[in-house]
C-alpha cells in the first residue's frame, strides 16, 4: 500500500502543478517556478512509485532507471507523465507471461593438446581472432608476435589487415613487423646486387658464370617476394615487377627449360601489361611439363582480362575434372553450370 500512496501523491502534485493558473498572467515567473518545482517532485515520486511496483528484474540498475523515468516524465509535460504510467501498467500486466528459459548443464569435452600435433592455426581463424575488438589487446599482441614464426606469405596479409585496428599498440606492432620484413628483403637484394656486380666485373657480362646466374635467380625471387607479400605498392610495385622480370629473363636465357621460372615470367608480364608475352610464357610452361592445374587458372585470368570469355569457359571446362582444386571449385562451377 505505501507504494500506491506514493503514486497518488505524484498524481496530486501533477494536478496541483497544472492548476496553479495561466503562465501568461501577471505573475508568470512565479507560476513557472511553482509549476517546475511541483512537476519535478511529481516526476520523481512517479519514478519511485514505478521502481517499487515493478519486478526487481526490470529495475536493475535501480538508480539509472529511476533517473531515466523521472527525466522522461519531467522533460515531456503531460505526455511524459502519462507515458510512464502506461509503461508501468503494461509491464506490470504482461510481465508474468515472460517465461525464463531453462538451460541444461552440459559437461565440457576434455581438451586434447595432441589432437593437432603441429598446433597450426587456420589463417581464417587467426584473422578473426586478430580483428575481434572484444579480445584483450595483450592476447592479440601475443598472437601478432607469434606470427614471426609463421611463413611470411601467410603472416603479411594478416599483419596488413590489422593496420587499421582501433588499438594504437596493435597498429604499431603490425607496422613494425611489416617494416622489418621489407627491410630484410631489401637488405638481401642489396647483398645479391653486390655479388652480381662482382661477377660481372670478373666475367665481363651478366649472363656468364654460375655465380652470376644464381645471383640473378635470387634477385628475381626477392623482388617477387616483395610483390607476393604485398610489401610494395604503386610505383614501387611496378619497379619490383620490372626488376623481377628482368632478372628472370637473364636466367631463362641460359636455362630456357625452367618451367617454374617460365610460369613466373608469365605472371610478371601479365601484371606489367604485356598479355601476349604472358600467354606465350604460360603455354611454354605447359609444354615444359607443368601441371595444367598450376597454369590454366592464370591463363584463364589473362583471357578474362582480355575479354575472351569463350576461351575462359573452355579453360574452366578443362579444369572441371580436377578434384584437387577446392578453392577454384566455385569459379569452375560458375563458368560451367550444370
Amino acid at each position: 500500500m505505501p507504494s500506491f500512496k506514493i503514486g497518488l501523491y505524484a498524481l496530486l502534485l501533477e494536478f496541483t502543478a497544472w492548476s496553479g493558473g495561466s503562465l501568461l498572467g501577471e505573475h508568470a515567473d512565479g507560476l513557472l517556478f511553482w509549476y517546475l518545482v511541483l512537476h519535478g517532485t511529481a516526476s520523481l515520486l512517479l519514478a519511485t512509485f514505478a521502481i517499487l511496483l515493478l519486478p526487481a528484474t526490470l529495475t536493475r540498475p535501480r538508480r539509472p532507471i529511476l533517473l531515466l523515468m523521472a527525466a522522461c516524465s519531467y522533460a515531456v509535460p503531460v505526455l511524459g507523465f502519462i507515458g510512464v504510467l502506461a509503461a508501468i501498467v503494461v509491464l506490470r500486466t504482461y510481465h508474468h507471461r515472460v517465461v525464463d528459459a531453462e538451460f541444461e548443464s552440459l559437461q565440457l569435452p576434455e581438451f586434447d593438446p595432441h589432437q593437432h600435433p603441429g598446433g597450426n592455426l587456420r589463417q581464417s581463424g587467426l584473422r578473426a581472432f586478430l580483428s575481434n575488438p572484444k579480445v584483450p589487446v595483450a592476447s592479440r599482441m601475443s598472437a601478432l608476435v607469434a606470427l614471426q614464426y609463421v611463413s611470411a606469405r601467410l603472416a603479411s596479409p594478416l599483419l596488413r589487415d590489422v593496420l587499421t585496428d582501433p588499438s594504437e599498440d596493435i597498429r604499431l606492432l603490425a607496422y613494425g613487423m611489416l617494416d622489418n620484413q621489407e627491410k630484410r628483403i631489401n637488405q638481401a637484394i642489396d647483398d645479391e646486387l653486390k655479388k652480381l656486380a662482382a661477377e660481372q666485373r670478373e666475367d665481363g657480362r651478366e649472363e656468364r658464370g654460375p655465380q652470376a646466374l644464381a645471383a640473378a635467380r635470387r634477385l628475381s625471387d626477392l623482388y617477387w617476394e616483395l610483390i607476393y607479400q604485398r610489401l610494395v605498392h604503386g610505383d614501387l610495385r611496378t619497379h619490383a615487377l620490372a626488376e623481377s622480370s628482368r632478372y628472370c629473363q637473364i636466367v631463362l636465357r641460359q636455362e630456357p627449360d625452367d618451367a617454374a621460372l617460365t610460369l613466373r615470367q608469365g605472371r610478371l608480364l601479365h601484371d606489367l601489361g604485356h598479355p601476349e608475352g604472358a600467354a606465350t610464357a604460360y603455354y611454354k610452361a605447359l609444354a615444359l611439363g607443368l601441371p595444367s592445374t598450376r597454369v590454366l587458372p592464370y591463363l584463364a585470368e589473362l583471357r578474362f582480362d582480355q575479354g575472351d570469355y569463350a576461351d575462359v569457359r573452355r579453360l574452366m571446362r578443362d579444369l572441371e575434372n580436377w578434384s584437387a582444386l577446392p578453392r577454384l571449385r566455385p569459379v569452375i562451377e560458375y563458368w560451367n553450370p550444370q
